[in-house]
C-alpha cells in the first residue's frame, strides 16, 4: 500500500491487525497503527446469556447476526438510509441458541427487542423507527 509521503508495510508478526508507517522523509521513525477491530463477545468468563445482555445495554440500536449473514446487511442499509449506523455482532455457532425466541437477524433499539428485517421495517413503515432513534440520540 502506498500513500503520499507514507510507505505502510505488513507487519510479520501479525500481518492482519498491525501496519508498519515509514515516512518517506530524510528521517524515516517507524510507528505502529492499528486497523479497527471487529466487536466481539469474548469477555472471558461470561456466560453468552450475559455478554449479550451486556452488548444489548452497551449499544443503543444493535444487530446479532450470523456471519455474512444477508439479511443483517439490508438492515444495515435501512438503518444507515434514515441516519444511524448500528453495532453489528456476529454471533458464534454457540451463542445462537440464546436468539432462539427471537430468531436471527435480531434487532435491539434502546434495549428492547424489535426482531428481524420484519420488525425493523414494521416499525419503519409504522413512522416509529425514527422517533425512536431521535430519542436515543443515535441519528
Amino acid at each position: 500500500m502506498q500513500m503520499q509521503g507514507v510507505r505502510c508495510l505488513p507487519l510479520p508478526s501479525n500481518p492482519d491487525r498491525d501496519l508498519l508507517t515509514i515516512p518517506t522523509n530524510s528521517n524515516p521513525v517507524p510507528t505502529r497503527q492499528r486497523r479497527p477491530r471487529a466487536l466481539t463477545i469474548d469477555a472471558g468468563e461470561e456466560t453468552p446469556e450475559s455478554r449479550i445482555g451486556r452488548l444489548i445495554r452497551e449499544h443503543p440500536v444493535v444487530i446479532f447476526a450470523r456471519p455474512g449473514c444477508c439479511m443483517c446487511h439490508v438492515m444495515k442499509q435501512l438503518l444507515a438510509a434514515v441516519g444511524s449506523h448500528p453495532s453489528v455482532i456476529e454471533v458464534e455457532e454457540g451463542e445462537i441458541r440464546v436468539f432462539e425466541s427471537t430468531g436471527m437477524p435480531a434487532l435491539f433499539v434502546g434495549g428492547t427487542p424489535v426482531g428481524g428485517i420484519e420488525g425493523l421495517m414494521g416499525l419503519h413503515l409504522s413512522g416509529r423507527l425514527v422517533p425512536r432513534l431521535r430519542e436515543l440520540g443515535v441519528m
